[in-house]
């Protein structure tokens, strides 16, 4: 299984740095980008809560989880969306499909586990036409960061564990404005591109403890400091001949931009939650992101974005019948549902930019061990119409695997 693993995080590394654009959004223009969810189908089928961990399954957004594994997990996620985008005086469809994770967590002993993965972290996708007397303007957008993560995580005994994160993420973005004015024979196009890289940490934790003889407390918590990373800035301006219909380069001129940092934000949640072992769970989720730090960050764009520090409120749970069913198929099935409501922090003419959406979702045992296959449905909404902006409507299909095996188990020989 090792081999296999490494042989696909090689071939899905290398989807993501060339095939970033998984998104379809004019909000993606803003910053780095709209910033991807972060857990696992599991964890977006509950409006995105991250508090409930167990032994058999990896949680990708709290390295405390890999402190209780006890089984080695492969998890591999992917997500379609159709979106309906609408002004005031238009309306549009767009569709999308993109790999969302890949991951690999496994025990090395009683306390401690590990885990590796990739994942792409913010996506920027775009295409916009705007067209005002004898003048049409066409701005696209795509790229976005990626993230190789490696995990740790240390369980103190059997209520408290702790974990820690190391992220390498890097990635590109790209901007580019058409420009074409009726009755002349040349247009401009101007193209901007980041490339970017560096370093950021999560620091988790989590806490369970019985508080009756049927059920149990459970408290997460994750921080992730501020970082520095790295951007590499590049500004082409060109003299188009779109008169030919050939689309010709007449003249190109490449400005010297230096490279800058940029401050990645903190963040940190902090989460709880009661259930029953193997039964049922419900919990609340807040979060908070610095993502004021990008006030700044991208002057030499003058992308006309401003950033507040974002917040995400989270509510969701899960029941299962009868995990221990012989007998009913039907009653072995996870059933998720939650609620989230994001405060994104930006914002765009004066209006906050906003997104909420209502989650419901599948866990289906297949072969042994609990490993299993999740499926999960995601209605919801961003942004506005207000003050001449976008707002956005989703349908969200989700699909993952989360399989299970057991490592490093010594053997008995007679």
């Amino acid at each position: 299984m090792i081999k296999r693993f490494i042989v696909i995080v090689a071939l899905f590394t290398g989807f993501i740095a060339e095939a970033q654009e998984n998104v379809s959004s004019p909000y993606s223009y803003y910053g780095i980008g709209l910033t991807n969810f972060q857990g696992t189908v599991e964890n977006r089928s509950m409006g995105g809560l991250s508090v409930f961990m167990d032994s058999i399954h990896v949680n990708l957004q709290n390295p405390a989880s890999y402190g209780r594994l006890k089984l080695t997990d492969f998890t591999i996620g992917a997500s379609h969306d159709r979106v309906k985008l609408e002004t005031d005086g238009a309306s549009d469809n767009s569709k999308i499909s993109s790999l969302d994770y890949l991951a690999l967590a496994f025990p090395i002993s009683d306390k401690i586990g590990i885990g590796l993965g990739v994942m792409p972290y913010t996506s920027v996708g775009y295409r916009i036409l705007d067209v005002e007397d004898d003048a049409s303007s066409l701005l696209t957008g795509r790229g976005g960061m990626n993230r190789v993560f490696l995990s740790a995580g240390y369980a103190i005994n059997e209520h408290l564990s702790l974990g820690v994160d190391a992220d390498y993420n890097f990635g590109n973005f790209q901007n580019t404005q058409s420009i074409n004015t009726e009755g002349l024979q040349y247009g401009t196009s101007d193209v901007n591109r980041s490339d970017i890289k560096g370093f950021t940490f999560n620091f988790g934790a989590n806490y369970q403890r019985p508080i009756s003889e049927k059920l149990n407390l459970h408290v997460s918590t994750t921080y992730a400091p501020e970082m520095d990373l790295d951007s590499e800035n590049f500004r082409t301006i060109s003299t188009i001949d779109f008169a030919s219909g050939t689309g010709r380069t007449i003249d190109q001129r490449e400005l010297d931009l230096s490279e800058t940092q940029f401050t990645f934000p903190s963040k940190y949640s902090l989460g709880a939650g009661i259930g029953q072992t193997n039964k049922w769970f419900v919990g609340a989720e807040y979060s908070n992101v610095g993502s004021s730090s990008y006030q700044d960050s991208f002057s030499f764009r003058n992308d006309g974005g401003e950033y507040e520090d974002a917040s995400q409120f989270s509510l969701g749970g899960f029941y299962v019948p009868d995990y221990n069913s012989f007998t009913s198929y039907l009653e072995r099935v996870v059933y998720r549902a939650g609620f989230r409501y994001d405060e994104t922090g930006l914002i765009v003419n004066g209006e906050s930019i906003n997104e909420f959406g209502m989650s419901f979702g599948l866990g289906l045992p297949i072969g042994q061990l609990f490993s299993n296959a999740n499926f999960g449905i995601e209605l919801g909404q961003r942004g506005t119409r207000d003050a001449g902006l976008v707002q956005e409507k989703f349908l969200r299909l989700s699909v993952g695997l989360s399989l299970n095996d057991k490592w490093f188990t010594k053997r008995k020989f007679d």
